[in-house]
């Protein structure tokens, strides 16, 4: 009788595993390599490598290129974002300043009459040099 109950333990035990763990079990594949496992999630992608240590298999998750990839994608398009903005930034500061610095239409009509009249009396001073040259010659230096 004892036997009995001993052979039926296991078969309970198998009985009453679900349906759903049965699914678990398919849901993972494993793969023999040179130094241990990989053991793929059928249904995420997800690969973990696994190696046999003190008699016990344990596994660690492996990692994902794609995941590795997608996270420097992200972060280098974070990066761009911000450089972009700060450059708005930094044109619309700068062109700002400009136009707050540039001459209204009345004072740079003012500062080219000043110029203006710098140049006529300029070059009114150039032909009253040019009529005394034109004069005559000059005495030379008295030596004595």
């Amino acid at each position: 009788m004892r036997d009995r109950i001993l052979i039926a333990l296991p078969l309970l035990a198998l009985l009453a595993i679900p349906a759903s763990a049965q699914g678990e079990a398919e849901r993972y594949r494993m793969e023999k390599t040179d130094d241990g496992f990989v053991r793929m999630d059928t249904t995420t992608g997800a690969m973990s490598t696994c190696r046999e240590q003190s008699g016990q298999l344990v596994c660690r998750m492996a990692a994902d290129e794609r995941n590795v990839v997608q996270d420097e994608m992200e972060r280098l398009q974070s990066q761009v974002k911000a450089l972009e903005d700060r450059v708005a930034k930094l044109e619309n500061s700068l062109a700002a300043r400009l136009e707050s610095t540039l001459p209204t239409e009345e004072e740079f009509n003012k500062t080219m009459s000043y110029v203006e009249r710098f140049f006529r009396s300029f070059m009114g001073i150039v032909k009253d040099m040019e009529n005394q040259d034109t004069a005559g010659p000059k005495p030379a230096p008295d030596r004595t």
